[in-house]
C-alpha cells in the first residue's frame, strides 16, 4: 500500500516537474527580448523537446500500468485459486460430517428397532404369562 502511495507521489512529482519546466521555459521565451521569428523558432524547439519528454513519460507510465495490471491479474487468479481450494476443502469436510451423521443415525435406528423388538417380545411374554396365570386361577 505504501509502495503504491510512493509511486503515485513520484509520478505526480515527475509530471509536475515536466509541466513546470515547460511553463517556465515558455514564460522565459515570451518575456525574452527576441524578435518574433527567433521567438517562434525557440517556442517550436522547446515544444518539440517538451513533446519528446512527455512522450517518453507517457510510454514509461503506460509500461508501468501494464505491469500493474498484469500483477493485479496474477494476484486475482491466485485469490480465486485459493478460494476454490478452500471451498473444496470445506465441501469435503461437510460431506464427511454428513456421512458420519448418516452412519450414526443408521446405527441409532437399528438400535431403536432392536429395542422396540425386545420390548414387543417382553410384552408378549408378559401377556402370555398373565393369560397363563389367569387360566390357572380359573381352573382352581
Amino acid at each position: 500500500m505504501a509502495n503504491n502511495h510512493e509511486h503515485s507521489f513520484s509520478k505526480g512529482l515527475t509530471l509536475g516537474m515536466i509541466i513546470g519546466g515547460a511553463v517556465g521555459a515558455l514564460v522565459a521565451l515570451l518575456f525574452a527580448p527576441k524578435s518574433g521569428r527567433e521567438l517562434r523558432r525557440d517556442i517550436a524547439e522547446r515544444s518539440g523537446e517538451l513533446y519528446d519528454k512527455a512522450s517518453v513519460f507517457a510510454q514509461e507510465q503506460s509500461e508501468k500500468i501494464g505491469e500493474y495490471i498484469n500483477e493485479g491479474r496474477v494476484r486475482a487468479e491466485e485469490l480465486v485459486r485459493n478460494a476454490r481450494q478452500q471451498a473444496g476443502t470445506l465441501l469435503s469436510e461437510a460431506e464427511t460430517l454428513i456421512s458420519d451423521a448418516r452412519s450414526r443415525m443408521s446405527s441409532a435406528q437399528y438400535g431403536i428397532k432392536d429395542n422396540i423388538s425386545r420390548i414387543q417380545d417382553a410384552a408378549r411374554a408378559g401377556a402370555e404369562a398373565f393369560q397363563s396365570e389367569m387360566a390357572k386361577t380359573r381352573d382352581t
